[in-house]
């Protein structure tokens, strides 16, 4: 069989000076603009050295990154989408800012081509010793994301103690969801010809939208991540709408496992699943947001992809999250989305990142510190912001709380009458936020004192002071877990005995044998694909405060 040819990246010829407006075409949209194999041979070429999440436009960067480090260019200039600020994106700027250094960028700046408002990032590097200048000002730094605060967040690393408690909610891949009114009509028929009712496959369904402003009434069909197409077929009613819905777009889906499984959810997180057992509720929040807000989510309902969802059910986590020093966290680490320039929570840079007070980890369980005076405190401010937010938002004199059709699901907050339903339309957590009456701010700042003592802190430290000792605190706690690591691979095993020695293998795998050579064959042509710049995100400067 003759080898796999192996590609390499088409070399650009020498020039001074860069300048260029490469093209964008988002992780998403890539193998639908370019092609599977294309994109394939991207990821092999560039392997190591661009993320498989980012954007098109990175490989650019990189491109120009090796040049500068071969000699071949003095200095760069390129346009991106300031999603290159951060996430997967970032990391080309990670490695531009220690091998190289920029001189000059405009971090966050509208651009309008044939109508489309976008904005964009601006950015210089490479060699020279003139000032460094960030959005017309002159600066002593310029960080990778493009910040010139002092408290570099994007050095920032993951911790150990915070893995496996965040996670992205479910993907659903096609019209699983129904309209409460069908929902219920499935709930009152008889049991199925295996003797079980819909509500085993029918749930809520709730999206980022659904916990900004009012609920819609919306359910999702959901068999889970095992249940085989005979089985779920029993639960007729469900199982013909979906055959009906979703199997004509899911037969054309490129991947197998999407196609040949098609009455399940693309992306049903399993280990969300696991994560949730033993809980009735768990904090939610929307992955784009213009204000950061965090909410009680019951585990009888399914959370979309575009909530994060955090598996822990106690006031002192949710009142840590509430807190404004990590929605300064979440701000400073995270990136920014849309023209509207709202903020985007990741769970790797956002949540996995942020060290939490001392003993109130997420990796501890709850009743270990419901006695803790810190843990107290936080959990009294939370419990009461929540009670007064969720009374703003549903007053007891608009609303009807009724039962579902059926047991076991969350009871219905229905409004009174017409007039009732007319001002409910306008209580969503957007709304209150941008208003941000008075008893708000104040439950925030009895909260947000809370935390801060509970790191040992002054009441009235500065946001600065505390994302730099927040900072400290996560190299600290980065350092413990790289040392525990290293003990444990350095770990000395026990010497074997001559007994032992004996009885183990005498041949070494694998057999040696001849390496087939491998052609090297051009990237291609791709690189020089229509310039086409996209949606972006906003500037940090821009962001507005939230819950």
């Amino acid at each position: 069989m003759a080898a796999k040819p192996k590609f390499v990246a088409t070399e650009w010829p020498e020039a001074e000076f860069v300048v260029g407006n490469p093209p964008f075409l988002g992780i998403r949209l890539m193998r639908d603009g370019l092609g599977d194999e294309t994109v394939d041979r991207l990821f092999d070429v560039y392997d190591g050295r661009v993320s498989r999440e980012a954007d098109l436009v990175c490989y650019w960067f990189e491109k120009a990154r090796a040049a500068l480090e071969s000699g071949r260019s003095r200095r760069v200039g390129l346009v991106a989408t300031n999603s290159i600020r951060g996430g997967a994106n970032r990391k080309v700027l990670d490695r531009i800012a220690v091998d190289s250094r920029i001189f000059e960028a405009w971090s966050d700046e509208p651009w309008i081509v044939d109508g489309a408002a976008v904005r964009v990032s601006l950015i210089c590097f490479g060699q020279g010793d003139d000032a460094l200048r960030l959005d017309g000002n002159d600066v002593a730094a310029i960080n990778p994301d493009l910040t010139a605060g002092i408290t570099n967040l994007t050095r920032a690393r993951r911790l150990a103690e915070n893995l496996n408690v965040a996670f992205m909610g479910d993907t659903k891949g096609g019209a699983f969801d129904v309209p409460g009114a069908l929902a219920r009509e499935w709930l009152r028929l008889p049991i199925n010809p295996n003797g079980r009712p819909n509500s085993d496959v029918l749930r809520p369904w709730r999206n980022g939208m659904d916990m900004t402003r009012r609920a819609r009434d919306m359910w999702i069909v959901d068999f889970g991540w095992e249940m085989s197409q005979q089985t779920a077929s029993l639960y007729e009613a469900p199982f013909e709408y979906i055959r009906e819905q979703v199997l004509p777009e899911r037969a054309q889906n490129r991947r197998d496992a999407y196609r040949d499984r098609w009455w399940r959810h693309v992306e049903p997180r399993p280990g969300m699943w696991r994560a949730l057992q033993g809980r009735n509720r768990v904090i939610v929040t929307p992955e784009v947001s213009r204000h950061r807000v965090f909410a009680w989510l019951s585990t009888r309902i399914v959370p979309d992809h575009k909530l994060q969802v955090i598996a822990r059910d106690d006031d002192t986590t949710f009142g840590l999250l509430l807190s404004k020093w990590h929605l300064a966290w979440s701000l400073g680490v995270g990136s920014w989305h849309g023209v509207g320039n709202d903020p985007r929570y990741t769970i790797s840079s956002s949540f996995e990142t942020f060290p939490f007070p001392d003993g109130l980890t997420p990796n501890i369980p709850a009743g270990r510190y419901e006695n803790d005076p810190r843990s107290i405190a936080i959990a009294q401010a939370a419990r009461r912001l929540d009670d007064l937010r969720n009374a703003w938002l549903n007053p007891a004199d608009l609303i009807l709380i009724e039962p579902e059709v059926v047991a076991g699901y969350p009871d219905r907050i229905l409004p009174r009458d017409a007039s009732a339903a007319a001002i409910l339309r306008e209580r969503t957590l957007t709304n209150l936020y941008n208003q941000r009456p008075q008893w708000l701010v104040e439950a925030h700042h009895e909260l947000d004192a809370a935390v801060a003592a509970a790191y040992g802190w002054p009441a009235d430290i500065s946001e600065e002071d505390a994302l730099a000792r927040l900072l400290e605190l996560n190299f600290a706690r980065t350092a413990v877990d790289t040392a525990s690591a290293s003990a444990r691979t350095t770990k000395k095993t026990r010497r074997k005995t001559p007994g032992e020695l004996r009885e183990q293998p005498q041949f070494l795998l694998p057999i040696p044998g001849k390496k087939q050579k491998q052609q090297l064959l051009p990237l291609g042509g791709r690189e020089t694909v229509a310039h086409r710049p996209a949606t972006a995100t906003a500037r940090p400067g821009k962001g507005r405060r939230a819950g």
